[in-house]
């Protein structure tokens, strides 16, 4: 029988407690036996020493626990607006995702934002309104202004709300005929599949309220796409991360066929594979579909390298590219050279930083704000030992064609036998 593996994504405004509730969800599971804190530094996801000393989400993080028979692959994803771009790499690999709201801050900014992505990409969402322990907490203002800001096809999941969207159901209803729970639910799952109706939870990952009935809502109404592992490969890399010997790790989703060690993938022979399995990932002689794998022995991979059909929700890019830059400059001159390295390195983990060097040799990176310049001077100062100074953040400027333009020529000369037409347009 095929393994039951579901992607989820959770995703959230910063500080709404993303992290805390996979942590929840991880000790519910079994899988860490006590709960790690983000004010410490303890969690299992925020795995980054400037993680655990900022207490934010830097890079999108995996874990693995199980619920009955279906294993889910969570994904921890940052909450800061300025590391948006982990953020969208991460939505194309995800069966599902569940939306942290505070119970007393509400709907936010970046809410807004991840919900119209999940939405365009018709991902099946679950919103968890997260914090009703704390002082101002309010689950049904909160559940209003879901509904108002985000989508009107969300709220706790009542009968009314289900029969209004189930046509069967309502005829039930509507001529008071009993409908049991198992009828009510399969209805929800297919409504929460189809992407037209996202149930509301409300709990407290802290202390584990609601957490249970959540638990059982992304194993019931989140269902895994199956996927052929006897089709032809066909995979996605969202992330690269480089291991304590300094080698190139690839996270690869794969939608359909089978990657095994020593096979080769995206030109390159695999030297070995690890899926996630309760908590972390295990050395296995093959992953398969659904699977998110972790990719030994791809020297060349970079994040975007696909195999195969695209995923279903494959989509242009979701989020605006950066829009500020600034010039990073090291503190000593001999060191230019050590630092385009290293901040190359940097980019194989977040393309969007477009490191750059002029004529002058002056490096420049693009950025979504302040925080994220002050991550790349603490990472290079950690890894690599470079100390760097940073000129004013200014903004980007793009030049674009104010029309159109086309130009056709004909290149013949008598000692060449052979006619030319170079044609150009701009538009």
């Amino acid at each position: 029988m095929a393994r039951k593996t579901l992607n989820l994504g959770i995703l959230a405004h910063v500080d709404a407690g993303k992290t805390t509730l996979t942590e929840r969800l991880l000790f519910d599971a079994g899988v860490i036996a006590e709960l790690g804190s983000v004010d410490s530094g303890t969690t299992q996801t925020d795995t980054l020493p400037l993680e655990r000393q900022r207490g934010i989400t830097i890079r999108a993080a995996v874990v693995s626990f199980a619920v009955g028979d279906v294993t889910v692959n969570l994904i921890d994803t940052p909450g800061h607006p300025d590391f948006i771009a982990e953020v969208e790499r991460s939505l194309s690999v995800l069966d599902g995702a569940v939306i942290v709201v505070s119970a007393v801050e509400g709907v936010q900014a970046q809410t807004r934002v991840l919900w119209r992505a999940l939405e365009r990409l018709q991902i099946p969402t679950i919103f968890f309104v997260n914090k009703t322990d704390r002082v101002g907490a309010d689950c049904a203002r909160v559940c209003d202004e879901i509904r108002r800001r985000l989508t009107a096809n969300a709220a706790p999941a009542l009968l009314e709300e289900i029969a209004d969207r189930d046509d069967r159901l309502l005829a039930y209803y509507v001529a008071g005929r009993e409908i049991g729970d198992g009828r009510v639910r399969a209805a929800l799952a297919k409504q929460t599949r189809a992407g037209t109706f996202s149930p509301v939870f409300c709990g407290s990952a802290s202390t584990g309220d609601g957490i249970a009935e959540l638990t059982r809502a992304i194993a019931e109404l989140l269902p895994p796409e199956p996927g052929d592992p006897d089709a032809p490969l066909a995979c996605t890399v969202f992330k690269i991360e480089r291991g304590k010997s300094g080698e190139k790790i690839a996270y690869a989703r794969l939608f359909a066929g089978t990657i095994r060690a020593r096979e080769i993938v995206l030109g390159e022979k695999v030297t070995a594979v690890a899926v996630f399995e309760r908590g972390g990932a295990v050395r296995q002689p093959a992953a398969v579909a659904g699977d998110i794998a972790q990719l030994w022995g791809l020297t060349r991979v970079r994040i975007g390298d696909s195999a195969g059909a695209p995923p279903r929700n494959a989509a242009p890019r979701e989020f605006a590219r950066p829009t500020l830059e600034t010039v990073v400059e090291p503190l000593e001159h001999d060191d230019r050279h050590r630092l385009k390295l290293a901040l190359t390195r940097l980019a194989e983990q977040d393309p969007l930083i477009d490191v750059r060097q002029d004529e002058q040799g002056t490096l420049s990176v693009s950025l979504y704000g302040e925080v994220q310049k002050e991550v790349i001077g603490a990472t290079l100062a950690a890894d690599d030992g470079l100390e760097v100074a940073f000129r004013d953040t200014t903004m980007i400027c793009v030049e674009r064609p104010a029309g159109s333009g086309e130009a056709v020529e004909i290149l013949h000369a008598e000692t060449n036998p052979f006619d030319a037409t170079l044609g150009y347009r701009v538009e």
